[in-house]
């Protein structure tokens, strides 16, 4: 079942496999360079059936750091275009998962501490639901008022266009780990008490107007995936439950399949990592809100992927740190799980199929 194809609206993808969002923090001015064509391009012909971008900043505000991959421009656009026909002419899905980093905005890249640079020449300040910092060492962010609100709307609708336009087949938005749609969704971040804020319906507004404004955006072939935290692993947090009711909403406007990840809404959040670990969420959302979810989160086996699809659990495995290891990981599970799966012509010998 791994390697049967998926379809999703009129896009099918060769099988069950896609490469997960994973930044790379290797764009200046959010601009794809020649990491972004190798990289992406290299699962690509390693097998996946869908590729997708890392977080994707919809505006300049709203990079996690300064190097991040963006689309707040058609430069940018015309830019990812090259990537775009590479990972199709490799045989796999390009999809771009459409991002704003919130209140943790603005900091170094990993490798250099990915601290808070907001006091930086190079920096900004973040943004948020209220004025609650991330973590001890970030700033308060800029509480957001209507104009910002709206902004933000309109800045994730242009960027499904620019996404269209540069050839992309399945967008998706970035709704977890603490960045900004996550934190207008969870209590621990968002204290408002305007429209925005208190009640479960007013925390999922902005949410769901970017998700259905994303939606109008794209032709209505094409399909779209929210990213959620399924849960804050804090008391008193976001949830399964209220991921349950917001699963159901987005489906109400559009949304195809949820991509079931957890946690990061906080420093500190006691995330129970495990193998799989967040499969029993991408089930329960599966089955009690009726949409096709994606599974991700220490997927690193080809056999533990055969039997998350195969037995029903969730419709897509998302698989990030075996790509990485390996961008010939799906190639690889093919030949575990004796599935069929063309090598390239070009790397054939690799497998035993001889010159002609």
């Amino acid at each position: 079942m791994l390697f049967s194809p998926l379809q999703i609206r009129s896009i099918t993808a060769r099988n069950r496999i896609a490469v997960s969002p994973m930044c790379m923090y290797s764009s200046v001015e959010g601009m794809p360079n020649h990491w972004h064509l190798v990289h992406l391009g290299s699962r690509a012909v390693g097998g996946a059936g869908i590729v997708m971008t890392e977080a994707c900043a919809v505006s300049r505000e709203g990079r996690i750091s300064p190097m991040d991959l963006g689309i707040w421009s058609d430069e940018h656009a015309q830019a990812l275009q090259p990537v775009v026909e590479f990972i199709r002419q490799a045989g796999a899905v390009p999809a771009i998962q459409l991002a704003h980093a919130g209140r943790k905005a603005a900091t170094a890249v990993p490798w250099l501490g990915h601290k808070p640079i907001y006091d930086q020449p190079h920096g900004w300040m973040p943004l948020g639901p209220s004025p609650i910092p991330y973590a001890n060492g970030y700033p308060p962010p800029l509480e957001m008022g209507t104009a910002d609100l709206k902004k933000v709307v309109d800045d994730f609708s242009a960027a499904a266009r620019r996404a269209n336009t540069a050839g992309f087949e399945v967008i998706e938005c970035h709704m977890g780990h603490g960045y900004l749609l996550h934190s207008f969704l969870s209590p621990i971040a968002n204290q408002r008490r305007d429209d925005y804020g208190g009640s479960l319906e007013n925390r999922a507004r902005l949410p769901l107007q970017v998700a259905a404004a994303v939606r109008e955006s794209l032709p209505q072939q094409l399909p779209l995936f929210v990213r959620i935290s399924c849960t804050d692993w804090v008391a008193g947090g976001w949830d399964l439950a209220q991921s349950i009711q917001l699963a159901k909403w987005m489906k109400e406007v559009g949304v195809d399949l949820i991509d079931c990840s957890s946690g990061a809404v906080t420093a500190d959040s006691p995330i129970a990592a495990a193998p799989g670990f967040h499969v029993p969420f991408a089930t329960a959302i599966r089955e009690q809100a009726g949409i096709a979810t994606g599974a991700v989160g220490l997927i690193t086996e080809p056999a533990q992927a055969e039997q998350i699809v195969g037995t029903g659990l969730a419709d897509l495995v998302f698989v990030g740190r075996g790509f990485l290891d390996n961008p010939y990981w799906a190639l690889h599970a093919a030949r575990k799980l004796r599935a069929n799966a063309d090598w390239p012509v070009q790397y054939a010998r690799a497998v035993g199929v001889p010159r002609s």
